[in-house]
């Protein structure tokens, strides 16, 4: 009798690969000279922690590590779980030897829950494998992060994307019962924002909603599929990263009154006020600048708050921060300094330090000219002296362009008057 949908595992759980040979996606890690796969070579792997995106393999990657050595496999939640559970897996390593704890979500393990991992960790009674959406060196306690190796996870490409959807069609023994065809794939590729789980899931509801044995997937009807489904997805944090991103963008485009709406639909949903406080953080520097330098020192100030007050009172303070920032003057010039930056290191690589510029701690050093003829500015009229501070390959170039607005004008002045023949 043919299975039902609504009766067994959800098509993403069904597709989870049972071999690393069946894993899309990550090359970096596991391809034959991948990090992973070497680890995986030796049978002998330390503790990890991988952070990337939702849905772009961390806890596959966690079982199929687990099933390659052959090591006995414990996965726990910091929702449901705590410090004697965690005690309760250590003793099964004294009966069982090193055994592999999966943590998801490992940000939200509080200090306490993960001191109790440091011992089995260094001593190698656990080999730990966490789990995060989240920047681990603000949410991993230091001495537990020092015992780890943290790999980041990439957003799947399109093309990973695709041959993830196109095998679920072939070999799920419920699809490939049916004749699917995806004619159009933006919809679901823009949707899915690198996603591996809410594709799957995209594609497993329009099998769903559909009583035909032919189905053809395109993007009126995925959009039409979403736009019935999106209260449901946003209560179950589905759409987490679309609206974060509204959020932001909102910020950017001055909006104040969508911002705080954006906002609200967070706090409503239960998103955690670390995060936004966070991305806030980001924005004031990304997207404001030397416009207003003032909105980086309340975004921190606002993150300060947050992690002291949490819910619900926390609630007043980003929405003040929110206010402030949607309404500032904005700028992106620093961010694009930074920008050009990097792109220049990476086409130049890694060009001499002037020998003007060096340290010379040793008299060897001194002898070979380090630090000879540095003018020490402050010694100078105005603190200023006309030097170069650039490697000599690269020395006129211009990498920060201040953009047009009250506080720019004035560093654009300044510049014009230090630098004449840069900023003209």
């Amino acid at each position: 009798m043919e299975k039902s949908l609504n009766t067994i595992q959800p098509l993403a759980e069904r597709m989870r690969p049972k071999c690393l040979d069946d894993y899309i996606g990550q090359e970096k890690l596991i391809s034959d000279t991948g990090i992973i796969s070497q680890f995986l070579k030796q049978k002998n792997c330390p503790s990890i922690i991988f952070w990337g995106n939702p849905g772009v393999g961390k806890t596959t990657l966690a079982y199929l590590i687990a099933h390659e050595l052959d090591s006995p496999f414990y996965s726990i939640s910091p929702i449901s779980s705590g410090v004697k559970d965690i005690r309760d897996i250590i003793e099964k390593s004294h009966e069982h030897g090193r055994v592999l704890l999966f943590i998801d979500e490992i940000h939200r393990f509080n200090k306490s829950q993960q001191d109790s991992l440091l011992k089995a960790v260094e001593e190698g009674k656990i080999l730990l494998i966490g789990a995060t959406t989240e920047n681990p060196s603000f949410e991993v306690n230091r001495a537990l992060l020092s015992r780890c190796k943290v790999y980041v996870l990439d957003e799947l490409s399109k093309d990973a994307l695709k041959k993830i959807a196109l095998h679920a069609i072939e070999k799920d023994e419920i699809l490939s019962q049916k004749r699917i065809e995806i004619v159009e794939w933006e919809g679901l590729l823009r949707l899915s924002g690198g996603d591996a789980r809410k594709l799957l899931g995209m594609i497993e509801l329009a099998v769903q909603s559909s009583v035909e044995n032919e189905i053809i997937i395109d993007n009126t009807s995925i959009h039409t599929l979403i736009q019935s489904q999106s209260a449901q997805y946003d209560k179950n944090g589905e759409f987490h990263y679309d609206i974060i991103s509204a959020f932001i963008k909102s910020m950017r485009g001055s909006d104040p009154n969508a911002a705080v709406y954006w906002l609200t639909r967070m706090i409503e949903g239960g998103e955690d006020p670390k995060f936004i406080a966070r991305r806030m953080i980001i924005f004031s520097s990304e997207d404001i600048g030397m416009a207003n330098p003032n909105a980086l020192l309340l975004a921190n100030s606002c993150f300060d708050a947050v992690s002291k007050i949490g819910y619900p009172e926390c609630s007043i303070v980003l929405s003040h921060t929110v206010v402030y920032l949607a309404t500032s003057v904005k700028s992106n010039a620093s961010y694009m300094a930074l920008r050009k930056a990097q792109k220049l290191v990476r086409e130049t690589g890694y060009l001499s330090v002037p020998l003007h510029l060096r340290n010379a701690p040793t008299k060897l050093m001194k002898d070979l000219a380090y630090g000879e003829n540095y003018q020490y500015a402050h010694s100078y009229e105005g603190n200023f002296v006309d030097q170069d501070f650039l490697p000599i390959e690269i020395k006129d170039t211009i990498l920060y362009e201040p953009n047009k607005n009250p506080r720019e004008n004035e560093i654009l002045l300044l510049l014009k008057k230090w630098w004449p023949k840069k900023y003209f």
